[in-house]
């Protein structure tokens, strides 16, 4: 593990436009209180904290089983990672390991935020409950009443109440450090959740729509910024503008006095996360491409060199061929060769004639690992024609079909000469 991190900086270090970091979807951002680092989560189950003044990787952290699908900054400059693997990590600039994992949540935590006092994390998970979490020692607290999974949470800037929103289409109100929540019904099932320095609440929805409200949770307008859902949000630091991220990839800039877009930028491929810069005219972007970008939100345009977390297009030597294109929705987690830097799942170096969960330093489902399949073109397209989670029940692997046996073929031929090893 140490050689892998010490080659992914030695690489990083060596390109500032392209660095070999994330090998899947950026699923998360968070920026420094001075603007000058940024931490980065993935699909690929890693962490990265860049310097923004050099554009280049300043550590890569990898502790998560599965995507890290939120970050936050503390305080005292450390960084909280959380994941689908249901923990969450605590690390120091410098250090391999974390200071301290927090373990309770029994599903993917899918967002995090620091209380403005600095001694509470708060995390949202997909098991319906928000946790407070002190980072001065003692209990979790468990705060219950959503009915479908949370999918984010924000603390109000004087730390009296946090907000949390889920698919319930809820968002509740928690008066700190006790009491009832405030219910409030929303029409559509509810993605991200921000609270302005002013203390006015503004949430994402599936519908594509922003909704506002009071800090007493009282309706103060709407606009529809996208017909796919808002997956993230940021205010900026200044409070003028909102970055709405839309899953199918766009960014709409909301104007909050008048609650207008007055512009849409288009990314390439889906955006999952966004970040202002503390100068509130600079936005990060993570696509699915694995890719940082900066961009102008004041006119929309991109600026400067992206955080490459993909030097180039994996697949860019097999051009033409029908099997690489049937695999390139895999891509973002399996690599073809085992030369290359690690992602979210196993490698397929070697695949055909390799009994399932046995990659040597990956870590597999116990369900998987009692499980008696050897990969070959006929399992491989099993797999592929009824589903992973018929085919391999237990497996982390999004669910996804070939329905077209041409295809399938296509994919187990282009495989067989991709992955062998020589």
């Amino acid at each position: 593990m140490v050689g892998i991190v010490l080659a992914l900086l030695l690489d990083a270090r060596a390109s500032f436009a392209q660095l070999n970091g994330h090998g899947g979807p950026v699923r998360a951002l968070a920026v420094s209180a001075d603007g000058m680092s940024l931490v980065s989560g993935s699909f690929d189950t890693s962490a990265i904290r860049w310097s923004l003044a050099t554009e280049s990787a300043a550590q890569v952290l990898r502790f998560h089983a599965d995507a890290v699908n939120a970050v936050a900054f503390l305080k005292d400059g450390r960084v909280a990672t959380a994941g689908a693997d249901a923990r969450i990590a605590i690390w120091t600039a410098g250090r391999q390991q974390p200071d301290a994992v927090f373990e309770g949540h029994t599903a993917p935590i899918v967002s995090l935020v620091v209380s403005p006092d600095g001694r509470t994390l708060a995390s949202a998970a997909w098991d319906r409950t928000v946790r407070l979490w002190s980072l001065t020692g003692g209990p979790a607290r468990v705060l219950e009443g959503h009915t479908q999974n949370v999918n984010g949470v924000a603390f109000a800037p004087d730390g009296k109440s946090l907000v949390s929103v889920g698919y319930d289409r809820a968002a509740r109100i928690w008066p700190l450090p006790r009491g009832a929540p405030q219910v409030v019904n929303m029409p559509s099932p509810l993605n991200a959740v921000a609270i302005a320095s002013e203390g006015g609440i503004v949430i994402g929805g599936a519908d594509g729509k922003l909704r506002f409200l009071t800090g007493s949770g009282a309706a103060d307008g709407e606009v529809q910024v996208g017909m796919a859902p808002v997956v993230a949000l940021a205010i900026s630091p200044d409070g003028a503008s909102i970055a709405g991220a839309v899953v199918g990839g766009s960014v709409a800039i909301v104007d909050r006095r008048t609650r207008t877009v007055v512009r849409t930028m288009v990314v390439p491929g889906p955006v999952w996360s966004v970040a202002f810069l503390p100068d509130s005219a600079t936005l990060l972007t993570g696509g699915a491409d694995g890719a940082i970008r900066r961009w102008n939100a004041m006119t929309g345009d991109a600026i400067g060199s992206s955080l490459r977390g993909t030097a180039q297009d994996p697949l860019a030597a097999f051009g033409g061929d029908r099997g690489a294109e049937v695999f390139r929705a895999c891509v973002a987690c399996h690599t073809l060769s085992d030369k290359e830097t690690a992602r979210a799942g196993p490698s397929l170096a070697g695949l055909f004639g390799r009994r399932i969960a046995t990659l040597p330093g990956y870590r597999y489902s116990e369900a998987l690992q009692k499980m008696d399949i050897v990969w070959t073109p006929e399992t491989v397209a099993k797999l592929f024609e009824i589903g992973p989670s018929a085919y391999t029940p237990g497996t982390k692997m999004p669910e996804q079909r070939i329905g077209s046996p041409e295809d399938r073929r296509a994919l187990t031929d282009f495989l067989a000469r991709a992955t062998a090893i020589e």
